[in-house]
């Protein structure tokens, strides 16, 4: 296994050292979410591939980066459509490519807010569901409302990602926006050759600059030191050691036999 960084991300010279696509294939019908009209909805929540979670990279906010970065590297991705970055934590190599999934469902490690979130959505007044999502109506899944009509405890999870993922995202804007008036991202290209001779870049990528960071003078270190961002670049930098670890989880698919159906969830 060969893995090659280009950028100036590692090592550094100081040191000899968006939602992903599979969450949007169906077609959405998006409704607010109803007492009375889904008093008897169920949802399938868990990590599946058929569900959605085969995804190679998936949103993520900037209060998630601490347990993030023990799973997964965390780059900077950029809409195609309108040239924004968002913050991205990586789980495959391939388009539609979890690597944390688990044969029967379920996922390693810490499953992002936004992939936990599915088929929910934020509006002004309170949630909608997407009721053409996969995850909704089938005999199985967990009752949105109990019997008195109260958020029984899924939905009550769900409430609490939302008031997690509302003002993460503004904070993970003003993160992006600090980075990139100082100056502080940077492309990186990730390349991977596996043990079959299977050769996977990624590619519109980027990171924080090591170098740019560390000469920041020392009111703009206290400022991103006290907002917070020097940890959450660090946690950045850092991640990128996860690759190694991302691509062993795909060499070791390799030799493991895969029973049938397996990682659909």
């Amino acid at each position: 296994m060969v893995i090659v960084y280009r950028g100036n991300t590692t090592p550094s010279r100081r040191e000899t050292g968006a939602a992903g696509k599979g969450q949007a294939d169906w077609m959405s019908n998006i409704v607010p979410l109803d007492t009375v009209a889904h008093r008897d909805l169920r949802v399938d929540g868990t990590a599946s591939r058929q569900l959605g979670d085969g995804v190679k990279l998936v949103s993520v906010v900037l209060r998630e980066f601490a347990l993030l970065a023990l799973d997964y590297p965390i780059l900077f991705g950029k809409q195609s459509d309108t040239g924004a970055f968002f913050c991205a934590a990586m789980l495959g190599f391939d388009e539609e490519e979890n690597l944390f999934l688990r044969p029967g469902g379920g996922m390693d490690g810490y499953r992002p807010l936004n992939m936990e979130r599915i088929p929910f959505f934020a509006t002004e007044t309170g949630l909608a569901i997407d009721l053409d999502s996969p995850r909704v109506g089938g005999p199985g899944g967990e009752r949105l409302f109990d019997d008195a009509g109260e958020p029984a405890p899924y939905l009550q999870r769900i409430i609490s990602i939302f008031r997690e993922l509302r003002p993460g995202m503004e904070e993970t804007r003003a993160f992006i926006r600090t980075m990139l008036d100082l100056k502080l991202g940077e492309p990186v290209d990730i390349s991977v050759s596996f043990d079959d001779g299977v050769r996977r870049s990624v590619e519109g990528a980027y990171t924080i600059n090591r170098d740019a960071l560390a000469d920041l003078d020392d009111a703009q270190v206290v400022d991103l030191f006290r907002r917070g961002y020097l940890h959450a670049a660090s946690l950045m930098i850092g991640s990128l050691n996860q690759v190694t670890s991302l691509a062993r989880r795909r060499n070791d698919r390799l030799t493991a036999p895969i029973p049938v159906g397996a990682f659909q969830g």
